[in-house]
């Protein structure tokens, strides 16, 4: 079965034509939408930003409405293959024509999935476009989750930068509760490293639950594809600039290795795997659009990174500092009686977490599910848990048939990504034995 879909900028508010099922609209600020979205699909309140980067982010968010509103036919330790044909408005058809099939594999390599893409050249919607601010100049781009790593990511772009410097935080909202999260890690790095200007862009751009005519799409929960938006939307944010988007993460987790023979990876994201980030720079390079991806932290752990934070600012305040960020991966703990925001302490991003802090012989101050949970709170979190996996993980340690699994592009030494594995394994060693 394929799953067929199409993104159209219209601003019609019954667009009776089109099959609901299958098309997805996006149109200008006003008019039907099947999207929650901050900006129409120019992305006019970003700024003058590359219009081959504006047609980069209309893609990714094609992907990710495709991605949600196609269900997977298996659990999430077998997952299956769908395929996906879409047809994506852009500015220039023949230029992306011409990356189709590069970019096909490289969404494959992202979510497991196969892909066809096809393009047709649109004209501009019309909007207005942002005025440059009174802000210095950037020097990059950071996008910012709220997580330990990217708040790492701030932290050390603030400490690279003068006194009469700027950067730009980006960060996209899947869940509102995030939102505080996000502004207070913000706060906590400028007054970490007080001086430099900074400006936070919070964007809220997702699939509706309700298609224009009303229906209710179908809600797949295992989206690798989320992150290449936020990938994309913090390029489009460093076009308007030409600057370098960095995009923090600690290198344990972007080179994704296998927990269990049955698992293509950690369940943690691909879009900072080494393969990913090059593919796509060399995919943006060749038809024009912004391509710097650097991610700073590609050599070291979790552990290393929160060690070098405390090193810099003390580790009180690193402790403070870190136990205040979002880790967790998972969600439905509302259901539970819990405050969605509460890490569980037992999903693959908060047991990464707390053998990071042990470590870095940090104190880890996060509040976590775990702490004292209810009857019912408990066989969730058993149910949940990847720290079975994680145990059998750390005992067999990285196999070389586990290195030679990652797909490391031919720039990324074998030995360099054993290494790092190593390291990594050992700091979770000291959380689950």
């Amino acid at each position: 079965m394929t799953f067929e879909y199409e993104l159209k900028l219209t601003e019609r508010s019954n667009p009776s034509s089109d099959d609901p099922s299958r098309t997805f609209y996006w149109p200008p600020p006003t008019g039907a939408s099947s999207f929650l979205s901050p900006f129409g699909p120019d992305l006019g309140t970003v700024g003058a930003a590359n219009v081959l980067n504006v047609d980069l982010v209309r893609l990714a968010v094609l992907v990710l409405a495709a991605d949600r509103s196609s269900l997977r036919r298996v659990g999430s330790t077998n997952w299956s293959s769908r395929d996906f044909s879409l047809i994506i408005p852009v500015s220039d058809k023949n230029i992306w024509d011409a990356a189709s099939d590069e970019v096909e594999q490289l969404l494959g390599f992202l979510t497991g999935d196969n892909w066809e893409l096809s393009f047709r050249t649109t004209p501009p919607a019309g909007e207005r476009i942002r005025p440059s601010s009174d802000m210095p100049r950037p020097a990059r781009v950071v996008l910012m989750s709220g997580g330990a790593d990217s708040a790492l990511g701030v932290l050390e772009s603030r400490l690279k930068l003068s006194a009469d410097q700027s950067h730009i935080l980006v960060s996209h909202l899947g869940l509102t509760t995030l939102s505080p999260i996000q502004r207070r890690v913000a706060e906590q790095a400028e007054s970490l490293a007080p001086g430099p200007l900074q400006e936070l862009n919070q964007v809220r751009l997702t699939r509706k639950r309700y298609q224009v005519d009303g229906s209710k799409f179908q809600s797949e929960t295992s989206t690798r594809s989320r992150s290449f938006l936020f990938l994309a939307l913090g390029l489009a944010y460093a076009s308007v600039h030409d600057v370098p988007l960095w995009i923090p993460e600690n290198g344990f987790a972007s080179l994704n290795p296998p927990l269990a023979s049955n698992r293509r990876g950690s369940l943690s994201t691909r879009t900072t795997h080494p393969a990913f980030i090059e593919g796509l720079s060399e995919i943006l390079s060749q038809v024009g659009a912004q391509a710097e991806i650097v991610n700073p932290f590609a050599g070291m752990t979790k552990g290393q990174m929160f060690r070098s934070a405390a090193d810099r600012v003390g580790e009180g305040k690193a402790s403070q500092f870190l136990s205040a960020t979002h880790s967790c991966g998972l969600t439905g703990q509302r259901s539970k009686g819990v405050p969605p925001t509460l890490q569980c302490g037992v999903c693959f991003g908060c047991v990464v977490r707390r053998a990071s802090f042990k470590a870095a012989g940090i104190v880890d101050a996060t509040p976590y599910a775990t702490a004292d949970p209810s009857d019912e709170l408990q066989k969730w979190l058993d149910k949940n848990s990847v720290i079975p996996d994680m145990r059998g993980f750390v005992r067999r340690g990285v196999t070389n048939r586990d290195l030679l699994a990652l797909g490391l592009p031919k720039s990324y030494p074998i030995w360099q990504a054993r290494d790092l594995c190593d390291r990594g394994v050992e700091e979770l060693r000291g959380v689950v034995g």
